[in-house]
């Protein structure tokens, strides 16, 4: 748990730059992580919060360690993401031989070059790992293209950015239906156009077990096509499939891809989004001549939500 303290440096400062002058400060203060902070780490900081170039070399004197509130220091903690906005990791982890989609074989991860064997490769001290990895491209949580469904589709590595980062979303909550089976009567309240649509059914619950793999939460033909209609940017579901696994014809995908709309399934903590107030973030490799792809889904939320 992150500590709730808060902490300042004050030190006196004597730059020089390399193309000549110099530049002094007494009692400077900048806000720092905590009070563990060598007089190099003060030195760097404040630098990036003066924008300074051409540096030759800086001096740090006289520092002190003040328990104070911070007062937004440019460059330092608490101003990397001034907006106050937090973060929402929505990707399940991809493990050694785990089940994504039951009859699919699990990730094969290794390594292709050990850290023991690039010893021979580089000076005493130095080593490095290099993994190896060979999975099917549904694996975890990922995202369809249209390629994934039709052979003249938009693949990996030509849906344009903006269809997969950055998106407004909205979050339709569907934990409380009735049945499996997701209408458009669910979303007909949601605004859709252009936002990303995250359903909610909370069926990552039994990730990992055998019962994620059957009588799985979907969308019906109806609400796809009016998801569709409506000119949603991209539709994600935190379950199985987005169809029934039980009709062959997989409407769902058939109308959302047909329309350039990409899915991505198998999401998880949906639950800790707002219904609106954030932006969603799940774009895979550019990878040329395939169709889905794994991606490391998250939200960022706006303050206050």
């Amino acid at each position: 748990m992150e500590s709730s303290e808060q902490w300042r440096v004050q030190f006196n400062a004597d730059v020089t730059f390399v193309n000549g002058g110099g530049l002094q400060v007494q009692e400077f203060r900048l806000d720092v992580p905590g009070p563990s902070i060598t007089d190099r780490e003060v030195g760097e900081l404040f630098l990036r919060h003066l924008g300074l170039l051409m540096v030759g070399t800086v001096q740090i004197t006289g520092k002190q360690l003040l328990q104070e509130p911070h007062k937004g220091s440019r460059g330092t903690v608490g101003s990397a993401r001034p907006s106050g906005r937090r973060m929402v990791d929505l990707s399940h982890p991809i493990l050694h031989d785990m089940v994504t989609l039951p009859g699919l074989p699990g990730p094969q991860i290794g390594e292709y070059m050990s850290r023991i064997s690039s010893r021979d490769l580089y000076a005493a001290g130095t080593e490095f790992s290099i993994g190896h990895i060979a999975m099917v491209s549904n694996t975890g949580t990922h995202l369809d293209s249209p390629f994934h469904r039709f052979e003249d589709g938009d693949d990996l590595a030509a849906l344009p950015l903006e269809r997969l980062s950055d998106l407004e979303g909205v979050v339709v909550r569907a934990t409380g239906a009735e049945g499996r089976a997701i209408d458009r009567a669910l979303l007909l309240p949601h605004d859709v156009a252009g936002k990303a649509v995250l359903i909610h059914t909370g069926w990552d619950r039994h990730w990992g077990t055998e019962q994620y793999g059957s009588d799985h939460p979907f969308l019906t033909a109806e609400a796809a096509t009016w998801l569709a209609d409506q000119g949603t940017a991209l539709v994600g579901i935190d379950s199985l499939n987005v169809d029934s696994t039980t009709d062959g014809t997989r409407p769902a995908h058939t109308t959302l891809l047909g329309a350039g709309i990409p899915i991505v399934e198998h999401l998880r903590g949906l639950e800790h989004l707002p219904p609106h107030g954030f932006h969603f973030h799940a774009a895979p490799p550019a990878v040329a001549g395939m169709g889905t792809f794994p991606v490391r889904a998250y939200a960022l939320v706006d303050a206050g939500r």
